[in-house]
């Protein structure tokens, strides 16, 4: 069984905001499903190549990620290798990625949520780049919305992570950093 994670804020007014590209990642991936909710989370579960995907959208905002991801992972018994965490980076240009595993939170309130609960780093994570102004206020830049050309870019990079999330269910972590990471 696989647990894909996209990260985000509930609500409305969060909608479209940078943080929310875990969010815009699995909606462009599941367009027009039905999301249940339990454990503190939108979820959705679909069988892919024969295995089980739990797809996930914590209602713990941000900086609590980890308790729904927790319940997930524990109620399942998922292992931490098949858990693929969407998450903003604002080291990375806009509509950029990275694939990584087994690394630290580099700051990102919900990443240290997850470690904290699943005590360990090793889950994969797609980090999609949101850039940072530096002008601004953190909080205030990523619950901002994405400007129109910005925009523009993740929804023609969404493709991509949507090719990422099936190479991750089919195969692993390892194989899609070799594909992913080289482009």
């Amino acid at each position: 069984m696989k647990l894909i994670v996209g990260l985000g804020n509930p609500g409305k007014e969060y909608e479209n905001t940078r943080h929310n590209i875990g969010f815009m990642t699995l909606d462009s991936y599941l367009p027009d499903v039905k999301w249940s909710e339990k454990f503190k989370a939108l979820y959705y579960e679909k069988v892919i190549n024969n295995e089980k995907v739990l797809f996930i959208k914590p209602l713990t905002y941000m900086n609590l990620s980890g308790d729904a991801v927790y319940k997930y992972v524990d109620y399942y018994d998922i292992a931490i290798q098949d858990i693929l965490v969407i998450q903003d980076d604002m080291d990375l240009e806009v509509g950029s990625y990275k694939l990584k595993k087994n690394s630290s939170s580099g700051g990102h309130n919900g990443i240290k949520s997850i470690i904290a609960a699943l005590g360990s780093e090793e889950f994969a994570r797609l980090k999609i780049g949101i850039a940072h102004n530096k002008s601004m206020d953190t909080k205030d830049y990523v619950l901002g919305r994405f400007k129109e050309e910005e925009r523009e870019i993740i929804n023609n990079n969404l493709p991509t992570f949507n090719k990422i999330i099936d190479s991750f269910i089919s195969d692993g972590i390892e194989k899609t950093m070799n594909i992913y990471n080289t482009k």
